[in-house]
């Protein structure tokens, strides 16, 4: 089911892949670079309404408008404030998610928005060749359970770079920004892709049972 949700920054977009078993919402925005095709939503898509899950890929106002540039920050955390009540489903709890820049907003907003966790997929820990210009303090305060997901590659933050704090981390071996990794590696695309959702499904189980 796809939905068009007005919001202070524009008209947001929510794909639903529901769950007939749901006990959790996952809401997943992209990133600056892409939109809800990529590899690791789809995937998470795909996989996790069979666990449980009910996913909602979201769409920012910008990505919806046909624009190629993603807004400063502040705009996307006043679109995703703007699309969140529609987020939420009576009695299950939401985890906010998001890859790179999506993360970013997630993890900026959990606490405000009464997330029950967040999923950060690619972090953007710092720009390419700069890591003097770390985010770690969106990261670090996000204040609710949170969950790392990062390739071994990323040039916007490899895993060995993260500081030590209250998340999980998962390593996808090889992989780039973009969770894709060389023909070269010991492990294919579908493998890779199978770390993410298998470390996605472990982390959620090790959320407890919603009450």
């Amino acid at each position: 089911m796809r939905e068009e949700i007005d919001t202070e920054a524009g008209t947001a977009r929510v794909t639903w892949h529901e769950s007939r078993d749901a006990r959790w919402v996952l809401a997943v925005s992209h990133g600056a670079g892409g939109g809800v095709e990529a590899r690791d939503l789809q995937a998470l898509a795909a996989v996790l309404p069979a666990h449980g899950v009910t996913v909602a890929l979201v769409e920012q106002p910008w990505r919806v408008a046909g624009k190629k540039l993603a807004p400063a920050p502040k705009t996307l955390d006043v679109g995703w404030r703007g699309l969140w009540p529609a987020l939420t489903v009576p009695g299950l709890p939401v985890i906010a998610g998001g890859r790179s820049a999506g993360a970013r907003v997630a993890c900026r907003t959990a606490r405000e928005l009464g997330a029950a966790a967040v999923l950060a997929l690619s972090f953007p820990l710092h720009p390419p060749g700069k890591p003097e210009k770390s985010r770690a303090d969106e990261l670090l305060g996000a204040g609710v359970p949170t969950l790392v997901v990062q390739g071994g590659n990323d040039t916007f933050g490899r895993p060995e770079e993260f500081p030590e704090g209250p998340h999980a981390l998962v390593e996808v071996p090889y992989g780039d920004h973009g969770f894709a990794v060389p023909k070269r590696a010991p492990l294919d695309q579908e493998a890779a892709l199978k770390v993410i959702t298998d470390g996605v499904v472990e982390w959620i189980a090790s959320l407890g049972r919603p009450s």
